[in-house]
């Protein structure tokens, strides 16, 4: 199992626009066992139905998270030992519901890796989603700020990894406020990756601070799936161009 560091504050969360869904999480719940378990009801209201992950230490909580919504019937669950391996299988997950959306945008398939080398492993995936334009949702878990750039083994800076690869990247603080605010980052980032108000899909990068306790201390059984979301309508299709007649063209379409 991997484990990392960072060294920067990433964006601070934009003003409060959105309702939250329900995510039955109690308040005295683990900071870090909370924040995985709202993000996974907030995926799950934004349309996500699978879910790839990679397991290390760092990334407990959000594994827990997601065992819990697979048993309630949330989501399909994917476990890959290999980050490399994960990245390619949620590329493809994404792929396949692009081609069943027929000319829609498809549904976000997203990949959960912990924290470390794990991460730049799935940097060939989500560069081929990037030229793809497919939906993929990087959700990496990370160390919390003040055990960042300390040395320690594997204390990789995440924050940006994945540079320009990507249509939208936030570093979430460890015990950052939850509720409306988290909802209105995870609003941005899907609504990036379907390409809602830009007509241009791809990879979204969610980096996850999580501060021990790791486990949870109690079970989470969640109720039926929140309600779907809808806040951004998707951009008209593009009118197309008529070309003038020209000497004879081969024209080749498709991925490179």
């Amino acid at each position: 199992m991997r484990d990392d560091g960072g060294a920067r504050l990433g964006p601070t969360a934009p003003p409060v626009t959105a309702p939250v869904p329900t995510a039955a999480v109690d308040s005295a719940t683990e900071p870090a066992t909370a924040t995985a378990r709202e993000l996974v009801t907030t995926l799950v209201a934004h349309g996500v139905r699978h879910v790839v992950l990679a397991p290390g230490s760092r990334s407990a909580p959000l594994a827990y998270a997601l065992q819990a919504a697979e048993a309630a019937g949330w989501l399909s669950l994917h476990v890959r030992i290999d980050e490399r391996v994960a990245g390619f299988v949620a590329l493809g997950l994404t792929r396949a519901g692009a081609i069943a959306a027929d000319g829609a945008p498809g549904r976000p398939v997203a990949v959960v890796t912990t924290s470390g080398t794990a991460v730049a492993n799935l940097h060939p995936a989500v560069l081929e989603a990037t030229h793809a334009g497919l939906p993929l949702v990087i959700i990496s878990a990370d160390r919390p700020h003040e055990m960042r750039g300390t040395g320690a083994n594997q204390t990789t800076d995440q924050v940006g990894i994945f540079g320009t690869a990507v249509r939208y990247a936030v570093d979430l603080p460890a015990g950052a406020p939850g509720g409306s605010q988290l909802d209105q980052i995870l609003t941005r980032a899907l609504a990036a990756a379907q390409g809602l108000r830009s007509n241009h899909p791809g990879p979204v990068h969610l980096n996850v601070a999580l501060r021990d306790p790791l486990a949870p201390a109690t079970p989470w059984r969640p109720g039926p799936p929140p309600a779907p979301r809808r806040v951004v309508a998707p951009p008209a299709a593009p009118t197309p161009e008529a070309l003038r007649a020209g000497p004879r063209t081969v024209v080749v379409a498709g991925d490179a």
